[in-house]
């Protein structure tokens, strides 16, 4: 198995130098061609000063650039930091400086949003603008060049080249208690889980894969390290409409599709009489509602479906396998290729069938841990005692958070995460983040935001506050500053304003379950 995530670019370019690699709107990238435009980058990178492990950030919408981008900063040797394109100044500005990235990657009109915040990110040296213009702001203290200036004079000496098991990426996730979290993934993980994935999803360099979820999430940077693992080829979208993904999906025979539940609900409503190219779809990200997985199964009556759990600190645990799909819907299944899930006590003991539990991986897709914070890697990475025998007595594996129970065949069933993350359209919101938002306004006394069921989101954002003395607070001026601050998907879906306190736990604290059972069916519509 080739060691390294780019290698896995030239490895096809040299089996298939002409094989589509990636099309994005009317452009086209042979395997030779991208391998070739990702050297010239990797020797830019170099050029620049780029040492092995320094950070590179990738701040832009899917596109051919972005791609390049990301595979030259392994190929130089260097850790790629895909940042979500939705996200506002102050959120990459956090990102940039808490990974201290050296070069970023981003566009014209991104880069005139980030000036001011930039100069507060100290390690940053240089930024490549992909649609440079004759005239580029100037920013104290920083290069500012065009991409297409990004090449070496003369070959540079390679870096002190990378090994498997060297950090590759770091992908930011949201925590439950604050700013997000930089996963650290090594070319080791990276290629194992492109390995396992592509083993039970049967993939061939004749495959033509959808990527419409952003590359900053670990599912969609999937959908890459997929399609490049067998030399196939990989269409790029940034939709507008659910709609216009079945069109693409006509218009260059897609085979493989991956969404997120939230975006299945959109898609199943949609006439699918006319794609009959779709080999495979998967979701990931949360639950399948039964009656979307039905309509689904109805319109696409030969291609398989595949439900899958995942955690970006181990990148993939589990999938249901087609054929069980009548049997056992509400299943996430059993583990994928090469990984173990374990279902464990507090204690760490191991839950016997319908115990519920704390879904536990081990294996080679579990994370180096999180950037630079040894007090929050020990609370998610930590030791377990593996249940067969002449195996190590003592391994670092993954803890979910997430509780679960395994029936007596094997297959387990989600139950609830135990901490107060909200998972909506597929993205992990942190409470804290949006609660520091509101009480930035200055308007409120307590604050706090919840996750509540919701038939399109998976869960919807609630925000429950009090006003403080002598202020007239109106929940338009609040939402008015939540999307200043916050990306459309943090956005609040109702903000209520109390009188009084909010209710407190025998801690002390805002009892955030009181509140939840009180708020719970506000997009339901169940009877309490």
């Amino acid at each position: 198995m080739t060691d390294l995530i780019h290698d896995l670019i030239f490895k096809a370019a040299d089996l298939a130098p002409d094989a589509e690699a990636l099309l994005y709107q009317d452009q086209t990238m042979s395997y030779s061609l991208l391998a070739g435009e990702i050297e010239i980058k990797a020797d830019g990178l170099r050029a620049l000063g780029l040492s092995r492990g320094e950070r590179v950030a990738v701040y832009l919408e899917k596109r051919l650039e972005t791609v390049v981008a990301l595979f030259a900063a392994s190929a130089a040797s260097g850790v790629f930091v895909p940042v979500n394109p939705v996200l506002k100044p102050e959120q990459v500005a956090y990102i940039l400086i808490d990974c201290n990235v050296r070069v970023l990657v981003t566009s014209l009109e991104r880069l005139k949003l980030l000036q001011t915040v930039l100069l507060s990110c100290h390690d940053l040296h240089t930024v490549a603008v992909v649609d440079a213009q004759d005239e580029l702001p100037a920013i104290a203290g920083l290069l500012v060049m065009s991409w297409e200036a990004l090449h070496a004079a003369n070959r540079i000496c390679a870096a002190l080249p990378a090994i498997d098991s060297d950090m590759a990426a770091i992908l930011y996730t949201s925590g439950s208690t604050g700013k997000p979290k930089g996963v650290v993934l090594s070319h080791r993980n990276l290629m194992a889980g492109a390995k396992s994935v592509t083993q039970y999803l049967g993939n061939q360099r004749d495959d033509r894969i959808l990527t419409v979820l952003p590359l900053s999430f670990d599912y969609g940077l999937s959908q890459l390290t997929t399609a490049f693992y067998t030399g196939a080829a990989n269409v790029l979208m940034n939709y507008l409409l659910p709609r216009d993904i079945i069109h693409i999906i006509k218009e260059q025979q897609i085979t493989g599709l991956a969404a997120v539940p939230p975006l299945w609900i959109q898609l199943a409503q949609l006439d699918w009489r006319q794609v009959s190219s779709l080999r495979y779809i998967t979701s990931s990200g949360g639950a399948m509602p039964r009656s979307t997985l039905e309509r689904l199964r109805k319109a696409l009556p030969v291609t398989q479906i595949f439900l899958m759990y995942g955690f970006t600190e181990a990148f993939r645990s589990t999938y249901l396998a087609p054929e069980e799909l009548g049997r056992r819907p509400d299943s996430i299944g059993k583990a994928i290729p090469n990984v173990e899930v374990l279902v464990l006590r507090e204690d760490g003991s191991h839950c016997v069938p319908g115990e519920p539990g704390e879904l536990v991986h081990r294996g080679v897709l579990v994370a180096m841990g999180y950037w630079n914070d040894m007090e929050k890697t020990a609370m998610c990475f930590k030791p377990v005692k593996p249940r067969q025998s002449g195996l190590p007595l003592v391994e670092i594996a993954a803890w979910s958070g997430d509780t679960v129970q395994m029936d007596e065949e094997g297959f387990l069933y989600f139950i609830e995460r135990r901490d107060a993350m909200i998972k909506t359209s597929g993205y992990r919101v942190s409470p804290t983040e949006v609660e520091e938002v509101i009480y930035a306004t200055e308007c409120v006394a307590e604050a706090i935001a919840i996750g509540v069921p919701h038939p399109v989101l998976g869960q919807a954002i609630v925000v429950i506050v009090t006003a403080r003395k002598a202020i007239q607070l109106k929940t338009d001026n609040l939402l008015a500053e939540c999307k200043q601050r916050l990306p459309a998907y943090m956005l609040p879906s109702h903000i209520e304003v109390r009188e009084g306190n909010l209710p407190r736990n025998p801690n002390g604290k805002i009892d955030r379950k009181f509140l939840f059972q009180e708020v719970q069916h506000l997009f339901t519509g169940d009877a309490q």
